[in-house]
């Protein structure tokens, strides 16, 4: 069986707006989220239903435990099922460490780790019981691997998340389930300032791409590990950074030599 349903979390715009229509053009109804941007949301709908697949619309505060179990329930409803878990909503600050305050702190870790968790086990429940398998996808961050100076509860939550895959994909892989992550670099979008911006006319010499990325290059590696043939992919985080990771090596060759 073909797998014929996806939510996609934060679908309003960026890397979850383009994930949405990369599963709509393998013809998969998709569930749409937003938080606080309706009209992407709407937006990001009607292109779907302009490919031809079903498409339902629902509000979500992902920080909101109660709410990311209950909007994905509904989603799953609605949609008359749920195949394919994409967990994109998400968000950072840019707060020293020694500055954090305690509603800081968990404003980013009840989004980007709480959250996702219950949403992604709502999800992973109706995926058991339906008895079919299914995929679930995690958008990390390159800072699951590695620090970022003033994003201490970023770091934690992306770091925690990556975990979390690891977990669920041991836990799930007898039901035919698998779990990855995905942990993009800079990427063009409103989260890096570069919405709708061409990352290939950006330059980034820091990046041995030279470039930010594009948010369709992360949605194609997202509609493939969601897809039946990544059957054998599990607990993965697939790194999408234009070799940005790669550059604490030339820092340590520089440094050294």
């Amino acid at each position: 069986m073909d797998f014929a349903t996806a939510i996609v979390t934060g679908s309003d715009s960026g890397i979850g707006k383009a994930t949405a229509l990369a599963l709509a053009r393998r013809g998969l109804d998709i569930g749409i989220t937003w938080h606080t941007d309706e009209a992407g949301a709407l937006e990001t709908a009607r292109r779907v239903e302009a490919l031809g697949p079903a498409v339902e619309v629902r509000r979500l505060d992902i920080s909101d435990p109660e709410e990311a179990v209950a909007v994905t329930a509904a989603l799953a409803d609605a949609l008359g099922g749920v195949d394919v878990f994409v967990n994109n909503a998400g968000t950072g600050h840019t707060t020293p460490a020694l500055e954090v305050t305690v509603e800081e702190w968990r404003r980013v870790i009840d989004t980007d780790l709480v959250g996702a968790f219950l949403a992604a086990r709502e999800a992973a429940r109706r995926m058991v019981a339906a008895g079919h398998g299914g995929r679930i996808v995690n958008v990390t961050s390159v800072h699951e691997h590695v620090p970022l100076r003033g994003a201490i509860a970023y770091c934690a939550a992306k770091h925690g998340l990556g975990a979390v895959t690891k977990v669920l994909a041991l836990e799930l892989a007898e039901h035919g389930i698998t779990v990855n992550s995905v942990a993009p670099g800079e990427i063009a979008t409103a989260m890096t300032g570069n919405e709708d911006v061409d990352p290939h006319t950006l330059q980034r010499p820091a990046i041995p791409a030279g470039r930010p990325g594009d948010a369709r290059e992360i949605a194609e590696a997202i509609s493939h590990l969601a897809s039946r043939e990544a059957s054998y992919t599990t607990g993965a985080s697939l790194v999408i950074d234009g070799g940005m990771l790669l550059m604490a090596a030339v820092a340590n060759q520089d440094a050294s030599g």
